[in-house]
């Protein structure tokens, strides 16, 4: 699981980024990388369902929540 892995107080990287994290609105893929930047690669979508939809907002709203120690912006884990 990529958000267990991410350390927030380590810089930022390909193997260290929160997978939730939104820069101007974008989501990155798989590799940390966000729209527009080099190596960006547009990520296969998953199947969308109602009930997949609130078991994700559910998921959002724990992380949220209880955010990783050291989880702020400007830290050296976040874009922003």
């Amino acid at each position: 699981d990529v958000y267990n892995k991410w350390d927030p107080s380590s810089p930022r990287s390909g193997k260290n980024f929160n997978p939730f994290e939104t820069f101007k609105g974008n989501s990155p893929d798989a590799s940390g990388v966000f729209p527009g930047e080099n190596r960006y690669k547009d990520p296969t979508r998953g199947d969308a369902s109602f009930a997949i939809m609130l078991a994700e907002k559910a998921d959002a709203e724990e992380r949220a929540a209880n955010p990783k120690a050291g989880d702020a912006p400007g830290c050296a884990g976040c874009k922003s």
